[in-house]
């Protein structure tokens, strides 16, 4: 089913749990609570103006009429900075609005920047910011039900964000080895055969291997494995 209806769905129970974007869950005002993000879809609602335009942030556009696809996201946070503008709401397309006259601006969700390049637009500011979000219905009952399933998922986005690292350092090197490691927890240190050897197990960012892995080496380590981890829980 469609993104923008999985809110409507939970709420009126049809289903248990659904995976929608979190900008359509405050957009549609649904009376679900939000289980866990998902760590992907990011994207973020930001205010737009032609290359031309004079304005530089969200406050230049006091009087202006603005075209969004998320008007009670957008009246909000308006308000909220009290910025008083008219809001025209348009199902698709956003991006043209200004060349076509229905408007001085625009609200609307932006992942990369390109389609707003492409037309001849830049952001000015970021109003909100959303990625894929589980959701459940508002008060319902299946708590071990709802647990189990954000553990699971949970599990694996966790994972996804670390590698576990596997190396072998001289035990009179190993305190510089250790102190390289970006690890929350205490790594594991095991003897080898050969003495005065030893191994060293972590679980690292996956964003800092490639900066981490020629400092190891420096510091003596060798044998270093870098391997995906398949679940993790905190």
């Amino acid at each position: 089913m469609r993104a923008d209806d999985v809110p409507e769905y939970v709420q009126d129970g049809v289903v248990d749990c659904g995976i929608t974007g979190l900008d359509l869950v405050f957009e549609n005002d649904s009376d679900v609570e939000v289980l866990l993000r998902l760590g992907y879809g990011t994207c973020s609602l930001q205010a737009a103006v032609s290359m031309e335009d004079s304005a530089n942030s969200v406050e230049d556009l006091e009087g202006r009429r603005i075209a969004t696809s998320h008007p009670r996201i957008a009246a909000k946070i308006l308000a909220d900075r009290g910025v008083k503008a008219e809001l025209v709401r348009v199902a698709g397309s956003v991006e043209i609005s200004p060349r076509l006259g229905l408007a001085d601006a625009i609200i609307d969700l932006v992942s990369t920047g390109s389609t707003l390049r492409t037309n001849g637009l830049r952001s000015i500011g970021t109003l909100f910011e959303s990625e894929a979000v589980l959701v459940g219905r508002s008060g319902s009952m299946d708590i071990e039900a709802r647990k189990t399933l954000t553990t699971v998922l949970g599990s694996v986005i966790n994972a996804r964000a670390n590698r576990y690292l596997l190396c072998n350092v001289a035990k009179d090197r190993l305190a510089e080895v250790t102190s390289l490691l970006p690890t929350t927890g205490s790594p594991t240190v095991m003897d080898l055969a050969t003495p005065g050897v030893v191994a060293v197990h972590a679980l690292v960012p996956a964003a800092d291997i490639w900066s981490l892995l020629p400092k190891l080496e420096a510091c003596g380590a060798s044998s270093i494995l870098t391997l995906p981890v398949e679940r993790m829980l905190p």
